[in-house]
C-alpha cells in the first residue's frame, strides 16, 4: 500500500465512523421539518469543522515544541524546553481565559457568525507569523539573531495573539447553535460538540506530526516545523470562506421560523441588558459559577494529559520505550476516538437517562477522572500509562463538551450565551494556565549534549509531580459536580426532573 494511502486510510475510517455515530444518535422529536434539519446540518457542520481547525492552529505548538527541543540555542540549551513551553503555553492560556471579558459580550452583540470569522482571521495571521518566525530560526533568515536571543518572549507574544482570537471559537459556536437547538436536544448536540473537539485534537496532534515528517528530510530533519503553522493557516482560510457562505446566526436568517428553545432565556423578548448587568446576572447565578469552577478543573486535567503525555514518553524513552507504542504513534487518533466516545456517552445519557440534566454526567465522568489520576500515580512509569491517559481523556472531554458546549447554552439563554460560555470557557483556560505554570516549575528540565537529550527529564522517577498534581484537582471537580446534580434551566416551565429543584438553581 502506498505511504500516502496508509496515512489517508485511518482518516477516512475515522470520518466514516463519525458519520455513522452522528447518524445513529437518538433524536428527540420536537417537530422539526426535514428541510430544517438539513439546513441546520449545513449550518453547524462548516462551523464545527472551522472550530476543529482552530484546535489544529492552537495545539500545533506542542508538536513544534518537541521538534524545537532538538535544536540547540545560543547557550546550548534547547530552543524550547519544558519550562519554555510551559511559560509560552501558560501566557497564551491566561490571555485566552481573560479574553471572555471582551469577547463574550462582543459576540452577544455582533452575533456568532461575525465573531467566528473574526476569530479565524486573527488565528490565520498569528499562525502565519509563528510559521515565519520558525522559518527564520531554521534558515537563518531575516531576524535570525534576534529570534535566537529572544525566541521564547517572541513566541509567547505571538501565541498570546493567537489565543486571543482563538477565544472567539467556543463562544461563537455555542452562540450560533443556541438558536438552532432546543434545550431537550442539546445533550445530543453536546455529543456532536465533543466529536468536533475530538477531530480538532486529531488534526492538531496526528496531522501536525505527519506534516512535520512530510516536510522534513534526512539532511534537514526539522524543516517541517514552519509547515506545522502554515498548513492550519491554509485550512482555516478555506473554512473561513465556507462559513462566510453558509453559516447564519438564527433559523430566521436562513429562511426558517425561529422557535422557543426552552432555555433560561425563554420568553425574554425585551431589549438586551447592559454588559455589566449581564455579567452580574451570570456571576450571581450559582449554577453558572459552579459550572465555571468545574471547568477550571477540566482545563487543568485535560491539558495535563494532552500536552504532557507525549513529552513525558519522548523524554523518558530510554528507560520506558514508549515512543514506539501504539498510543504514542496514534495519540491524536486515540484522543479523537476517546473524545467521540466521551461526548456521545455524556450526551445520550444526559438527554435520555437524566432528562437533559448535565450534572449527573459530570459526576460520573469526574469519578472516572479521580480514579484514573490515583491509578496513574502508581502506574505512570509502566506500559499501562498509555491506556490510562486515553480513558482519562475520554472522561474529561466528555465533561468539557457537556458543560462548555451544552450547559452554557442552557443556563445562559440564547440572548446572553456569549457571556455565559465566555465565563465558563474562560475558567477552562485559567485552569489550563494554572496547569501550565505548575508544570513549568515542577517538571524536570532537559539538556542537549551533542544533540542528544540528557539530564533529569530522562529519569521517569523525576516525573512524579505530573500525575500527583491531578489528584486534588479531580477531587475538587467531583465535589463541585455533585453540587449541580439536580440543576436544570429555569424557563418558567415544569422541570422534567422528578425531584424538586434545589435552591441552587434559582436565580
Amino acid at each position: 500500500m502506498p505511504a500516502w494511502l496508509s496515512n489517508l486510510l485511518p482518516i477516512l475510517i475515522l470520518l466514516a465512523a463519525v458519520a455513522v455515530v452522528i447518524g445513529r444518535l437518538p433524536r428527540v422529536d420536537l417537530g422539526h421539518t426535514p428541510e430544517y434539519r438539513r439546513r441546520r446540518i449545513l449550518n453547524w457542520l462548516p462551523l464545527g469543522l472551522l472550530y476543529a481547525f482552530l484546535y489544529m492552529g492552537r495545539y500545533n505548538l506542542e508538536v513544534a515544541k518537541n521538534a524545537f527541543s532538538k535544536i540547540p540555542g545560543l547557550d546550548g540549551m534547547p530552543v524550547m524546553g519544558n519550562a519554555d513551553f510551559g511559560i509560552i503555553f501558560g501566557v497564551g492560556t491566561v490571555v485566552y481565559g481573560f479574553s471572555f471579558i471582551i469577547n463574550g459580550p462582543l459576540t452577544d452583540r455582533i452575533g456568532g457568525r461575525i465573531a467566528i470569522l473574526l476569530g479565524a482571521g486573527g488565528t490565520i495571521v498569528a499562525n502565519l507569523l509563528m510559521g515565519l518566525a520558525s522559518w527564520s530560526i531554521l534558515t537563518r533568515g531575516p531576524g535570525h539573531a534576534f529570534l535566537c536571543e529572544h525566541f521564547v518572549p517572541v513566541l509567547a507574544v505571538l501565541y498570546a495573539l493567537n489565543m486571543y482570537f482563538q477565544s472567539f471559537g467556543a463562544v461563537s459556536i455555542v452562540k450560533v447553535n443556541a438558536a438552532w437547538f432546543h434545550v431537550r436536544e442539546r445533550g445530543v448536540f453536546g455529543a456532536i460538540f465533543g466529536i468536533l473537539i475530538s477531530l480538532g485534537l486529531y488534526f492538531a496532534f496526528d496531522w501536525s506530526r505527519m506534516i512535520l515528517q512530510a516536510f522534513s528530510t534526512r539532511a534537514a530533519p526539522n524543516a517541517g516545523i514552519p509547515w506545522v503553522f502554515f498548513v492550519p493557516t491554509f485550512l482555516l482560510g478555506l473554512f473561513f470562506v465556507l462559513n462566510l457562505l453558509f453559516v447564519r446566526d438564527t433559523p430566521g436568517h436562513a429562511g426558517h421560523p425561529d422557535f422557543d428553545t426552552g432555555d433560561a432565556g425563554s420568553g425574554d423578548t425585551g431589549p438586551a441588558l447592559p454588559v455589566v448587568a449581564v455579567f452580574k446576572k451570570m456571576l450571581t447565578n450559582p449554577v453558572v459559577v459552579t459550572i465555571a469552577l468545574i471547568e477550571f478543573c477540566s482545563g487543568f486535567l485535560r491539558q495535563a494529559i494532552m500536552q504532557w503525555f507525549r513529552t513525558f514518553a519522548k523524554q523518558t524513552n530510554g528507560a520506558l520505550h514508549l515512543v514506539d507504542s501504539f498510543v504514542y504513534e496514534n495519540w491524536g487518533l486515540l484522543l479523537c476516538v476517546a473524545g467521540i466516545l466521551g461526548g456521545v456517552i455524556a450526551g445520550v445519557i444526559s438527554d435520555h437517562v437524566f432528562k437533559s440534566r448535565r450534572g449527573p454526567v459530570a459526576v460520573l465522568l469526574y469519578g472516572v477522572m479521580l480514579a484514573g489520576a490515583v491509578a496513574l500515580t502508581f502506574l505512570y512509569a509502566t506500559p499501562a500509562v498509555g491506556a490510562l491517559v486515553v480513558v482519562m481523556s475520554m472522561a474529561v472531554i466528555g465533561v468539557h463538551g457537556m458543560l462548555s458546549g451544552t450547559a452554557s447554552m442552557d443556563f445562559g439563554g440564547k440572548k446572553n450565551v456569549g457571556v455565559a460560555v465566555g465565563i465558563i470557557d474562560g475558567f477552562v483556560y485559567l485552569g489550563t494556565a494554572t496547569m501550565s505554570m505548575t508544570y513549568a516549575f515542577t517538571l524536570p528540565q532537559e539538556h542537549l549534549e551533542n544533540g542528544k537529550l540528557v539530564g533529569p527529564a530522562t529519569d521517569p522517577s523525576n516525573w512524579l509531580a505530573w500525575p500527583v498534581a491531578m489528584i486534588p484537582v479531580a477531587l475538587i471537580g467531583l465535589v463541585l459536580a455533585l453540587r449541580v446534580w439536580h440543576a436544570y434551566p429555569d424557563a418558567g416551565k415544569k422541570k422534567p426532573a422528578p425531584e424538586p429543584a434545589p435552591e441552587l438553581i434559582q436565580d
